[in-house]
């Protein structure tokens, strides 16, 4: 059963990639690899956690088919590694997750036929390997071929009718690049089908707890010297940070128009302040509280100072998403405004993750564990999101001004979008000429799409 499943699944994926670009392909080939993964690993299909992960890849797949885009295709390839790295061991970290992915995807088949390290194997093992003859098998192909072969040359010179009748055969129907292709799909769903763990990594990460424990070397002493240390430098650094907030307040509060240029370098410097505060904040919060200080009674004030500056790198936060803000709202969305937001979220994230480590007495591999856990989601719902079709409706809609020049070099998901706007009469001629050029070309590639290659917008330009 097995056999004929991964035959099937590797004969369909030549059809779906064969000389074909990416489209409706790639989701279906998302809904085989879960069909394979599920025929060889049910029961692992009842935990919650593996049916979120399969949700999750067939929602990227399934993105690509409205919009495709590199965000997409670089998250249905993260969600392909984390569904079958959950399946080799479902209690592992993502992080882990994504190295036995990756390692079953490469090389499952050697690993499980030539890299095994058991000195016990099963009776089924035992039986397939005393079965398996592969010489045998070789000797069955090969002899009976090349003698077959030889006889035909020697007929095909002894009778001119035999000759004709074999001259009239025609393999040309043969495709070696498609079976090829179809070889690469074998391989890679007889790589996956029963996914594998690196073990040194995967053992590794299931014996590391989350939690910090009291080290023998605890000294009320040493720790009091370290309390101190930490309260002053904190200290100064709440001081610092209410210095630049109060005066960013002011900025904003005396200024009623601004550039675009002082909007621009507001904005950066701000970002290179929030990294650098962020950066700083995280390394010295952790460690100092490495060890034992999480420990001491009398930390209490350092603590406070830290969550202080913790609760104040938030409000340093929402200071440059106000600056950011105004920016787009006043020369409209781009990418790199849009990146701004994405960081200003994970800036966030992480701080809030820091005060949790603190106020849990956590390890540092707890923040690792949930920030990648996070960095995962966001990427996933990220890459569900038309960004060329949202920057360019915000900014015809919303924007004060915007730079049409930009929209029309994003890629095609914002075209049909940008065709409706032909018709206003802001836009100069040379600006008409150019989404028309660029409605022309994606059309015509659109009604050139095979079933593999379809695209929602194949079904929205029928419609119009």
């Amino acid at each position: 059963m097995k056999k004929i499943a991964l035959f099937i699944a590797a004969l369909l994926f030549s059809t779906f990639f064969y000389d074909q670009s990416i489209g409706l392909n790639l989701f279906l080939f998302s809904l085989l690899t879960v069909v394979i993964l599920f025929i060889n690993n049910q029961t692992h299909f009842k935990n919650r956690k593996t049916l979120v992960y399969t949700m999750a890849y067939l929602l990227t797949g399934l993105t690509i088919f409205f919009h495709s885009s590199a965000l997409s295709i670089i998250a249905n390839i993260v969600a392909f590694f984390t569904l079958i790295g959950h399946l080799s061991e479902a209690k592992s970290s993502i992080y882990v997750t994504w190295l036995n992915g990756l390692y079953t995807t490469i090389a499952g088949f050697f690993h499980r036929n030539f890299a095994s390290n058991d000195k016990t194997t099963t009776e089924e093992t035992v039986k397939e390997k005393v079965v398996i003859d592969y010489l045998h098998w070789a000797k069955i192909i090969l002899i009976p071929t090349l003698i077959v072969i030889a006889f035909i040359a020697l007929y095909k010179n002894g009778n001119p009718v035999f000759s004709e009748i074999i001259e009239t055969i025609d393999f040309g129907f043969i495709n070696i690049q498609w079976l090829l292709v179809a070889g690469l799909g074998y391989y890679l769903f007889n790589n996956i089908y029963a996914p594998i763990e690196v073990k040194p990594a995967t053992e590794l990460d299931l014996k590391t707890d989350n939690n910090l424990l009291k080290t023998e070397g605890f000294s009320i002493s040493k720790l009091k010297k370290e309390n101190q240390l930490g309260i002053i430098l904190i200290a100064l650094l709440n001081a610092l940070i209410v210095m630049y907030l109060i005066t960013d307040i002011v900025f904003l509060s005396s200024e009623q128009e601004i550039r675009a240029s002082l909007y621009s370098a507001q904005v950066h410097s701000g970002i290179n302040a929030l990294i650098a505060s962020i950066v700083i904040a995280i390394l010295i919060l952790l460690n100092v509280f490495r060890g034992d200080l999480n420990f001491y009674e009398g930390n209490k004030t350092l603590k406070r100072l830290a969550f202080t500056w913790i609760i104040l790198n938030l409000l340093l936060v929402v200071s440059i998403v106000y600056k950011n803000s105004e920016y787009i709202y006043y020369f409209g969305l781009t990418y790199k405004r849009i990146g701004v937001l994405v960081y200003l979220i994970l800036a966030s994230i992480g701080l809030i993750t820091t005060l949790l480590k603190i106020s849990s007495i956590k390890n540092n591999w707890y923040l690792f564990r949930i920030n990648t856990q996070v960095a995962f989601a966001i990427l996933i719902l990220s890459s569900s999101i038309n960004w060329d079709h949202q920057i360019t409706k915000f900014n015809f809609n919303y924007a004060q001004s915007m730079d049409l020049k930009y929209l029309i070099d994003l890629s095609n998901n914002n075209t049909l979008l940008l065709s409706e706007h032909l018709g206003d009469k802001t836009l100069e001629r040379d600006e008409i000429r150019l989404i028309k050029s660029k409605f022309d070309t994606y059309s015509y590639q659109l009604s050139t799409n095979t079933w593999q290659e379809l695209k929602y917008d194949n079904f929205k330009l029928k419609t119009k």
